[in-house]
């Protein structure tokens, strides 16, 4: 979805572990590193953690204020074509995975929201007008 600020979201995904909001990264061929200092590709410093984080936040206050409770939007980095991943972070601010690995992890969570919690907050997402505004 696109926010009228030009801010997009790639996707979300909501279910009873919470809500994720997805950044996509297309780095075919690439070796992507994800240590202490942020996300390098190819050697090269990015900003995807702080576009990942500010993606959440907005998400988070606009469910928020929809649904009419607290809704906290993870941000997850999403790596697709790369060669190479390397995660050296222990605590990661962000999750990043690759694509073919992002099933397992987020089903793999435990559930923090409780059924009719997933179904007001996919209702409001699927609501075109929760991202007019």
């Amino acid at each position: 979805m696109q926010y009228p600020s030009g801010t997009d979201v790639d996707h979300l995904v909501i279910g009873p572990a919470g809500v994720f909001a997805l950044n996509t990264k297309h780095h075919k061929s690439k070796k992507v590193w994800y240590g202490d200092y942020g996300v390098t590709v190819n050697g090269r410093k990015t900003r995807h953690i702080p576009a990942s984080q500010s993606e959440a936040r907005k998400v988070s206050a606009t469910l928020t204020r929809v649904c009419g409770f607290k809704v906290e939007a993870r941000p997850v980095i999403v790596i697709v074509g790369a060669a190479q991943v390397d995660v050296r972070q222990a605590a990661p601010p962000v999750l990043l995975v690759p694509c073919e690995e992002l099933p397992s992890r987020l089903s793999g969570m435990s559930p923090t929201l409780a059924p009719e919690e997933v179904a007001t907050i996919y209702a409001a997402a699927r609501s075109g007008s929760t991202w007019s505004e």
